[in-house]
């Protein structure tokens, strides 16, 4: 299997159960006749713009063999360093996601929780810019919020899992635990504890502390792959203060088969927290 077919393949829906529900999903959302209809629709009427009050959010990443990276699409190559390139898993809990256009309204709609497992691009022809999401990943834990983005969007293609723990605890530490049954979510199991500063030496070639800490968290586009093989990409708002971020330590007991497939070593891990940030989906469209 080639690095894009991974990247499709990944991208398909499998439900967490064998039921007749759950084989039957999978051909609703993955329906070519209705992909045809939404994406003629959406040149004419673009997707709403999305806002969501995020909170907790918990950035882990690390170096990664580039020879574990998919291929970029046209006109993007990774960050290297000594042949590795960075990779995150952030997971954090939805403030009422809906249409910004519902204002007040968009306090009824529910909070999810939601993991995002991604590399990072660089435009060729913008070497030194903001850094641009690969989505490797993409998990919630309701069915809800995962049928309607894989309905009306192609870069954002979640898996539903089966058991979405993700906790803070008022002295920084918690955990995040992700199962995902028979379906596509892969399983995870981190924990953490507040730290008492900053220290990654192994990250020293992003180019300082705050040059670091820019590159992992603030980007405005992000790009996946869809499971028709195209590339799809959608803008985003997402203001974060890194003077806001607080350092912590990732603790023993961890577990996520992709990422030591890939040889990493967990416990090498940079983790940060991110108390509170709002977050705008502005538009999408495939490249």
């Amino acid at each position: 299997m080639t690095a894009l077919e991974d990247l499709a393949q990944s991208a398909i829906y499998r439900h967490p159960s064998d039921s007749a529900f759950g084989r039957m999903l999978p051909r609703l959302l993955h329906a070519p006749q209705w992909t045809r209809l939404r994406r003629a629709l959406s040149r004419r009427w673009p997707m709403p713009a999305l806002a969501s009050d995020v909170r907790e959010v918990v950035y882990a990443s690390w170096w990664v063999d580039v020879r574990h990276a998919p291929l970029p699409p046209a006109g993007h190559h990774y960050v290297v360093h000594e042949g590795r390139t960075p990779y995150t898993i952030l997971s954090y809990r939805h403030g009422h996601f809906g249409p910004r256009a519902a204002g007040p309204l968009r306090a009824l709609m529910p909070s999810p929780r939601q993991s995002n497992w991604r590399w990072y691009l660089r435009r060729d022809d913008d070497p030194q810019g903001t850094p641009v999401v690969l989505f490797d990943r993409n998990v919630m834990d309701q069915l809800a919020f995962v049928a309607g983005a894989r309905a009306f969007s192609d870069a954002m293609q979640p898996h539903l899992s089966t058991r979405f723990e993700h906790v803070v605890h008022a002295d920084g530490g918690g955990h995040t635990l992700i199962e995902g049954g028979q379906g596509g979510a892969p399983a995870l199991h981190l924990r953490w504890c507040a730290a008492d500063g900053w220290n990654h030496p192994a990250w020293a070639a992003c180019g300082g502390h705050a040059a670091l800490l820019r590159f992992l968290t603030c980007q405005d586009e992000a790009i996946a792959r869809t499971c028709d093989q195209r590339w799809a990409s959608t803008r985003i708002d997402l203001p974060v203060d890194i003077a806001r971020l607080q350092p912590l330590q990732m603790q023993g007991g961890q577990h996520c088969p992709r990422l030591q497939a890939m040889g990493v070593d967990l416990a090498e891990g940079l983790a940060f927290r991110l108390p509170t940030v709002p977050f705008r989906v502005v538009s999408e469209r495939l490249l």
